[in-house]
């Protein structure tokens, strides 16, 4: 079960919280991309908005909404940047942020001392010319597009990290998901947190059977098997837990790698409890 992030900081700012709570896990690089197609519009705030207010062959209910996100998002970094804040910690409200300070930058209105940025004193924002970016499926008919509209493709060569989450402690567990959502969207840590409680009890369950005695590997796997899916009621509903002969394998090959169980000659014993 694992939490995947391109973002530096909150690889950094996760990796903290995550020993400090006692949570076990493992971090992994590869090699990934962040990719954009679309088309940018170039102008002060004023000349954009006055530019797509017109445009014909495209979603102008989204491009609209899209814009001004846009501007809600540059007057909240405006707002950080009149008493001065570190770029670290602007990147941790999201990747969005980078493109914003950039653009600042180029208008000459953000000086920065290390790592801290400000505005300048006296700038005007106003008159600083923007690049506001929309995605080509906002696009119905290129071919009406005007010459102000001008395409826009963007590769980013990043590297992502991924945490693998080694914990069954139900109570770490539930200390993962709160950390977790300060950094991910509801909808992913949820996911991943009931993942990981899903794993969780079907580890005991599977410790529980092996009692002290040794077990059939493959017969262990089979009454389980027959068992799927696990349905267990909790105060709120119902949490239902299904694996597969393969999934099975992999959380047996897991509790041998943490040292809760012993496999040889197709024998299972267990070797201590959660």
């Amino acid at each position: 079960m694992r939490l995947a992030t391109k973002n530096l900081a909150v690889k950094e700012a996760l990796t903290g919280e995550l020993k400090s709570a006692g949570i076990r896990f493992e971090v992994k690089s590869r090699p990934s991309y962040e990719a954009f197609v679309g088309y940018f519009v170039e102008g002060t705030l004023d000349e954009i908005g006055a530019i797509l207010k017109e445009l014909d062959g495209v979603d102008s209910a989204a491009v609209m909404e899209g814009y001004n996100s846009f501007k809600e998002s540059l007057y909240h970094i405006l707002e950080h940047l009149k008493e001065g804040a570190d770029f670290g910690e602007l990147l941790n409200e999201g990747p969005w942020v980078a493109d914003i300070i950039d653009q600042l930058f180029r208008g000459g209105v953000v000086e920065s001392e290390g790592e801290r940025l400000k505005l300048r004193e006296g700038a005007d924002v106003a008159g600083v010319r923007f690049q506001f970016k929309f995605p080509f499926e906002l696009v119905t008919d290129p071919e009406k597009l005007p010459e102000a509209v001008k395409q826009f493709v963007f590769t980013d060569l990043v590297a992502e990290y991924e945490f693998e989450i080694l914990e069954l402690d139900i109570g770490r567990i539930n200390a993962l998901g709160s950390i977790a959502g300060k950094y991910f969207p509801e909808d992913y840590v949820l996911k991943v947190y009931f993942a990981l409680i899903g794993r969780a009890i079907l580890a005991s369950e599977v410790l529980n059977a092996l009692g002290t005695g040794k077990m059939d590997l493959e017969g262990l796997e089979k009454t389980f098997l027959r068992a799927m899916p696990l349905e267990i009621p909790t105060e709120k509903g119902s949490l239902v837990v299904h694996a597969t002969k393969e999934s099975m394998d992999e959380l047996l090959r897991f509790l041998e790698k943490e040292g809760y169980v012993d496999i040889k000659g197709g024998k299972v014993r267990k070797l201590r409890d959660l």
